[in-house]
């Protein structure tokens, strides 16, 4: 008997940030050509007569949910940590008509892709489990996140 199967989606979106009170080039607002993979498990399903017959999850709904609470709201967005005086950054952009995601924290990939992992746990299936995200933010430069070290 099958116990886990784990499928993975990918992702793609250009998000802006600034890291403030950094000592390097990140310290100004760039932007990144992002990909993310987002990998859950859980056990094929076995009723014949369900539509969904065979899989674990289908990767139109993890579509949907990913790019809902992930893609629209950071794709061509600024990430700024609001408690910082970047604060005063986004209200300035946010006044002008940019789009700016608001944090609470240092908006670097590690505490993105945690931020990240919340919020697709907690609209996955109960059957599904969130086992692993990769966050690229460069060819050459990622994050991990895995739900054994959470």
């Amino acid at each position: 008997m099958i116990k886990e199967i784990r499928i993975t989606k990918e992702f793609k979106f250009e998000t802006g940030h600034a890291l403030y009170g950094y000592d390097g080039l990140c310290k100004n607002v760039h932007g990144h050509s992002y990909k993310l993979s987002v990998t859950v498990s859980g056990t094929p399903i076995s009723d014949p007569k369900n539509k969904k017959y065979g899989m674990v999850m289908d990767f139109g709904d993890l579509k949907k949910i990913v790019n809902k609470i992930i893609v629209e709201p950071f794709d061509h967005a600024t990430v700024l940590n609001v408690n910082s005086p970047h604060k005063e950054l986004a209200d300035n952009m946010e006044a002008q008509g940019h789009k700016i995601v608001r944090v609470k924290y240092q908006p670097t990939s590690e505490m993105i892709i945690i931020d990240f992992a919340n919020k697709i746990k907690s609209k996955l299936p109960n059957n599904i489990i969130l086992k692993c995200l990769i966050l690229r933010e460069t060819e050459t430069c990622y994050a991990e996140w895995h739900a054994e070290n959470d």
